[in-house]
């Protein structure tokens, strides 16, 4: 089983446990903000855990879809993401509980992933795609010293109405010099 440790939390490969938990942290209606309503239910969320614990056996693995833990409280809090690309690219995702937004836990578990993927699987470029109006995971991404490469106006249509997106991304000289190590 794949492992990161960090100060106050355990990534690790997700597994059926999680499930419900994960289930439960798509059901928060501020989670629910930016996504599609058929992309919240919680059936979809039970086939994701299954499909994540499905690509933790693939060889080569592509996908680092991972649960975090807090070593405190032993619980699954969330889950971080890196998805292995063609050209040394990956992309990288996450998604928190709502009760533990705030403390600084996303940002630890991205930068961990992320020194993963730079140092260990030789990565040279990581991005991730967001909403415009999603500024949590736009801070979080400038925290990790990404920078906006690109918006997409009108590019998302849910919820009743068109969304613009952006793409963040550093790449791995950047991370070096930004202290990630």
């Amino acid at each position: 089983m794949f492992k990161l440790e960090t100060d106050r939390l355990i990534l690790r490969d997700m597994d059926l446990e999680d499930e419900c938990a994960f289930v439960a942290m798509s059901q928060h209606a501020k989670y629910q903000r930016f996504y599609d309503e058929s992309d919240c239910e919680p059936n979809k969320y039970r086939e994701l855990t299954q499909l994540f614990v499905a690509q933790a056996l693939e060889v080569p693995r592509q996908s680092f879809q991972l649960a975090v833990e807090s070593k405190d409280s032993g619980k699954f809090i969330g889950t971080v993401c890196l998805r292995l690309e063609g050209n040394l690219q990956a992309s990288m995702g996450c998604a928190f509980s709502r009760e533990i937004q705030g403390k600084g836990l996303s940002i630890e578990a991205a930068k961990a992933l992320a020194n993963f993927g730079f140092s260990e699987l030789g990565v040279q470029r990581i991005y991730a795609e967001t909403i415009s109006k999603n500024l949590a995971a736009i801070k979080l991404c400038k925290s990790l010293g990404m920078k906006q490469e690109a918006r997409f106006e009108n590019h998302r249509f849910f919820k009743g109405k068109w969304w613009d997106t952006v793409v963040l991304a550093i790449l791995s000289t950047e991370w070096e010099r930004f202290g990630q190590q």
